[in-house]
């Protein structure tokens, strides 16, 4: 598709991007040229011999280009080339640095056991949602990365908040990273932003900072002794509020963990904007928490895990020459820290932590034909979120789900190692694993 026109008939160039197609002296050129063009159709004639070509890149390049006209249903005015090559002639070329993202998204993905692949293309009814990096989550879980580094051009990307809902609409988590501060700064969608770097920093295994599009969310009770002004304009109003704080991570990470699920999308609103950030589940729950219940602070879920140095070489600005840095080891995912169970109340019965069975040399199989010990484990995380929502008081709820949690863990590292002995797609693996559990009726041999 093309936004300049060159019309042979009538000599001059036609801007669909304006009403009156650059030629305010000929109202209704539109509507003119649209029905002629439809009337060709009608009587068959090729596109070829028509009035229309591309009057903007092929043209330049010296590309005789037919076009034909057509109208969307939103009202929105297209171009189409009749060749498929002289539309890919107005293709934008991917950047080394794009190709770099989208393999370092790969290999951060695969090193914690999901799989992606780029340039997906997902059918929508009758149109396609083309995803720069798809990456394949547990539980179902699709992460969209679209990636807009400083080669977007300076107006932007276009039509995010569109493309955004689209991908949400389905079953796609949209993920949209870039280098520019601008971006950064627009609320469309969640932005994450690394500093500009060349291609080779990007693709090599030091650690690549993500400085902003992540927040940590801080409690607090609008009292005399808080530090931040009351969000609801009021002196002092003694509920509790959440503000989100910048927090720095590192994108190998950011990449694992929402495709694990444990920094999920938000979004939070100040006033008369709503922000959209990424934040840790826990934060997550405890807002959902906050926002039910803002007469009583959330109890904190789960303790900060203790800062640790990293073994990677940072990713940074390099120097005008390249370094020749000896190549590091993939960085592994941080293992998660169980909470302490807190003590049983006299009302309500201790709740038991799900622990993961240990496989022995040759693990039972299932009749599903997965392993029996796969099978278990996510019975008992079903099991452990059932309670959850049968749950009211919080401290119960702040147990349980606890214990879901450490159930889901378990079967997401059963998951792992199953599908790296054997090969297998993390995705169909797990689709596989909820069928037979969740519906075992629908299984060969289930009793009728």
């Amino acid at each position: 598709m093309a936004n300049i026109v060159w019309h042979t008939k009538l000599r001059i160039h036609l801007d669909l991007n304006k009403d009156d197609l650059g030629h305010e002296e000929h109202p209704g050129l539109w509507d003119m040229i649209h029905q002629m063009d439809r009337m060709y159709a009608a009587r068959g004639v090729p596109v070829a011999e028509r009035d229309l070509r591309c009057g903007g890149v092929c043209q330049d390049a010296g590309v005789d280009a037919p076009m034909y006209l057509r109208m969307r249903a939103n009202g929105r005015r297209e171009a189409v080339h009749e060749r498929r090559e002289d539309e890919e002639g107005h293709t934008v070329p991917v950047s080394d640095e794009h190709k770099a993202y989208q393999e370092r998204i790969l290999r951060a993905a695969g090193e914690g056991g999901f799989h992606g692949d780029s340039e997906v293309r997902t059918r929508v009814g009758r149109s396609w949602i083309q995803t720069d990096t798809l990456v394949e989550g547990a539980d179902g879980l699709r992460i969209g990365w679209e990636v807009q580094l400083s080669s977007a051009g300076t107006d932007g990307p276009r039509s995010v908040r569109a493309r955004a809902a689209k991908a949400e609409k389905n079953g796609i988590t949209p993920a949209w990273h870039t280098d520019r501060a601008d971006y950064a700064r627009r609320n469309d969608t969640q932005w994450t932003r690394s500093d500009n770097l060349p291609a080779y920093v990007i693709a090599k295994t030091g650690d690549l900072r993500v400085v902003s599009g992540f927040r940590a969310l801080d409690f607090w009770r609008c009292d005399i002794r808080a530090l931040y002004p009351c969000p609801d304009g009021m002196r002092r109003c003694g509920r509790f509020h959440a503000t989100p704080k910048p927090r720095d991570v590192l994108f190998d990470d950011l990449v694992r963990q929402t495709a694990a699920g444990t920094i999920v999308p938000v979004q939070f609103r100040v006033g008369g904007t709503t922000h959209r950030f990424w934040v840790t589940d826990t934060d997550r729950d405890r807002l959902e928490d906050l926002r039910s219940d803002d007469s009583q602070l959330p109890p904190i879920q789960d303790p900060d895990t203790p800062a640790h140095a990293s073994r990677n070489r940072p990713t940074c600005k390099p120097p005008h020459t390249a370094p020749n840095a000896p190549a590091l080891g993939p960085e592994l995912p941080a293992a998660r820290v169980p909470a302490q169970q807190a003590p049983p109340t006299a009302e309500t019965e201790p709740v038991q932590p799900v622990t993961r069975p240990q496989p022995g040399p040759h693990p039972t199989p299932h009749p599903s034909g997965l392993p029996e010990e796969l099978v278990a484990l996510q019975q008992a995380a079903d099991e452990a979120h059932r309670q959850l929502q049968r749950l009211d008081d919080h401290e119960e709820r702040d147990r349980q789900r606890r214990v879901w949690r450490d159930a889901a863990a378990a079967v997401q590292a059963a998951v792992t190692q199953y599908v790296r002995s054997k090969g297998l797609n993390r995705y169909e693996v797990e689709k596989r694993l909820r069928q037979v559990v969740r519906r075992p009726e629908t299984q060969p041999g289930a009793p009728v």
